[in-house]
């Protein structure tokens, strides 16, 4: 199951509330904002996994997804732009 990052009523950015360990039950309460990379859709998020299995070669990326190089090019910089506006 994917974690929700978006409420889904308005759709405002969510917050973690508390951390729990299985294994003696601490729980750690408080209101804090969820790590930059799991902001990001899914879809974003493979395809960063994806950029790093490829070693960062957006040549390699683009014969793995069967996408042209500007393509890919696009794609990685719509990524970075989605990034940027999650710190600030």
């Amino acid at each position: 199951m994917k974690l929700p990052c978006h409420c889904p009523s308005c759709q405002a950015q969510l917050k973690v509330k508390s951390l729990k360990c299985e294994n003696c039950d601490t729980e750690v309460i408080g209101l804090y904002d969820l790590p930059l990379l799991a902001r990001l859709s899914a879809e974003d998020q493979e395809f960063i996994l994806k950029f790093m299995k490829n070693s960062g070669s957006l040549k390699d990326m683009a014969k793995d997804l069967n996408l042209s190089y500007p393509t890919v090019r696009n794609l990685l910089d719509e990524v970075i732009e989605k990034i940027k506006q999650y710190e600030k």
